[in-house]
């Protein structure tokens, strides 16, 4: 039992009654809705996840299938990328190295100056602070702070810059300095270096008036005086590099800026060039597409001298000379189109009052003696013969006027391969040769040209008792989904590949010397071929020496499919292993 439920009553005011209605559910106690888990949470997360990665790979993996596309497909693309390529390489290597040497530059005559600047201080200093060993503390510090102050106040060549002096005695420093945050910023081998006598200098950073550190060169040097003992006194000169910093991140900027910009026009000179040769080649790449799809009339222009306007002429000079080798050809081929269809229909009628006269023989035939009733027979044959053959070469001669035409209409294959091979049956008994045939239990429904694959079948199953030699010879129909084939086999002589080249070719035979049995005209299989080709189908062979030939029938199942495989081998599966000879 089903109930089945729906909104609550309402009265004549619009609204629900009161007892009937519930309190609004909270967002996280909502009826029908249980609350899911945390661990339900992560599981969704984590799908959720897993298919935006899905969604990344196979977007990534579109656009690099479309990359690679378009780098095989075009050669102006590939041009324009390599030259870029290099000419990035190559200028950002000239662009390095000229970098470089314009910082060694700058960078050389600033320490150039500030070592100079520093020589002059260490003389200025040395008079200055002559006796300073035999002074108190108080005095020495007074001393050096002075020195620090005239060494500020005179300035120099290599900029702006801060002064430390250091008295040592014993192991306990004195420094004075412009600004307190500057000796703890020496480095440890400078101090070194200039301890033991050596003018020193090295780049290292130093905390600027707000506490930033700033790129600077510290250059030092000892100053001789007159004390004695262990006392030592060392100048520091520090050197800000921000306007150098300043003027090379300028430097810096020009040169990406040139580097960009050079590399995209010389890459755009590229592509240009490119062009010039790349357009030429894709118009003369169309007109060859177009020559060969039927217009004839198709030529390029021809500009100028040079070797694309060679290439324009030679194109169109061939293409004159298909032009007219197609139409001489067009002219031969409709002329003996019209001479075998125009000899056909004369001989029609001539044929007709040849045929009755040699009825009338071939009736009276009992009242002749036996050699003109003989004759009589193999007249009324002959005529039969001639018959088959004039209607062969009518067919023929539609099928190279393009005059054929498919009359498909859904049929049951069953019974027309069981028509066919009851009506083969008189040939293949006097011949001596078992007709086997297969079929599915139930029927195959095709669309097809039923005349058509009739006449197909006459002709494999005709050709196969007379190559039988009285062998037997196995009919097989089957179907698939898309397809319907139809295999017709015998255990005759067989075929050399050779001559499975040449089996459809008209009025061919395998040997020369070999007269037909069953009085055929010679284009059967040449006018079967054409029949599953209208089909939209194939007629392929097989075939061994001594193992006999099968032929393979293979026609879509609606009119106008387009056929990828076959539901019946081309290659018997079972074949008769080859006898050694003793």
């Amino acid at each position: 039992m089903s109930t089945t439920t729906g909104p609550p009553a309402v009265d004549a005011a619009g609204d629900p009654p009161s007892a009937a209605t519930p309190a609004a559910p909270t967002p996280s106690a909502a009826p029908g809705r249980p609350r899911r888990t945390s661990a339900q949470l992560r599981a969704g997360a984590a799908r959720r996840l897993t298919r935006a990665r899905r969604r990344t790979v196979v977007r990534t993996g579109r656009l690099v299938r479309r990359a690679v596309h378009a780098w095989r497909s075009s050669l102006q693309l590939r041009v324009g990328a390599i030259t870029m390529l290099v000419a990035g390489v190559l200028v950002v290597i000239v662009s390095l190295v000229l970098f470089r040497q314009i910082s060694d530059q700058l960078l050389g005559a600033k320490r150039q100056a500030a070592v100079d600047q520093s020589l002059a201080g260490v003389q200025y200093a040395q008079t200055e602070v002559g006796g300073i060993a035999t002074g108190d503390s108080a005095s020495i510090r007074i001393t050096l702070s002075r020195t620090v102050e005239n060494l500020r106040s005179r300035g120099g060549a290599a900029g702006d810059f801060d002064v430390v002096m250091v008295y040592l005695s014993g192991d306990a420093p004195r420094p004075a300095s412009s600004r307190p945050d500057i000796y703890p910023a020496i480095p440890d081998d400078l101090r070194a270096e200039v301890a033991g006598g050596a003018q020193a200098y090295r780049y290292a950073p130093v905390p600027d008036r707000d506490g930033e550190p700033v790129p600077t060169l510290l250059v030092g040097a000892p100053v001789p005086t007159d004390g004695s003992g262990g006392d030592r006194l060392e100048l520091y000169f520090a050197f800000p590099l921000e306007q150098e910093q300043e003027s090379l991140e300028g430097i810096r900027s020009t040169v990406v800026i040139t580097c960009a910009v050079l590399t995209l026009f010389v890459a755009g000179i590229g592509v240009l060039v490119t062009r010039l040769v790349v357009d030429p080649v894709r118009r003369a790449a169309g007109s060859a597409q177009r020559l060969a799809e039927g217009h004839l009339e198709e030529r390029l222009a021809v500009r100028g001298e040079d070797d694309l306007a060679r290439l324009a002429t030679s194109f169109n000079a061939m293409a004159d000379s298909l032009q007219r080798q197609i139409t001489q050809l067009e002219g031969l081929s409709q002329l003996q189109q019209r001479f075998t269809s125009d000899v056909s229909h004369e001989l029609r009628t001539p044929l007709t009052t040849v045929q009755m006269a040699a009825a009338v023989l071939h009736e009276a035939r009992e009242d002749f003696d036996p050699a003109v009733a003989r004759s009589a027979e193999l007249l009324r044959a002959e005529l039969d013969r001639f018959e088959t053959l004039l209607s062969d070469l009518l067919e023929i001669s539609r099928y190279d006027a393009g005059a054929a035409v498919l009359e498909a209409e859904a049929q049951d294959l069953v019974p027309v391969v069981h028509r066919v091979v009851e009506g083969m049956g008189a040939l293949a008994a006097r011949h001596g040769c078992d007709l086997q045939v297969t079929t599915p239990p139930v029927p195959v429904i095709a669309e097809v040209d039923v005349r058509r694959v009739e006449r197909v079948l006459r002709n494999l199953v005709g050709n196969a008792i007379e190559h039988g030699t009285g062998k037997p010879v196995e009919v097989s129909l089957a179907a698939s989904a898309s397809a319907v084939a139809i295999t017709v086999r015998d255990h005759g002589i067989g075929l050399t590949p050779a001559d499975a080249q040449h089996v459809f070719d008209r009025f061919w035979r395998a040997d020369a010397a070999r007269v037909r049995t069953i009085g055929g005209s010679g284009l059967g299989l040449s006018i079967s071929l054409e029949d599953a080709r209208l089909h939209g189908g194939w007629l392929q062979v097989w075939g061994l020496p001594g193992q006999g030939a099968q032929f393979r029938l293979t026609v879509p199942m609606t009119a106008g499919g387009e056929l990828t495989s076959s539901p019946l081998p081309l290659r018997p599966p079972f074949l008769t292993p080859p006898r050694s000879r003793s």
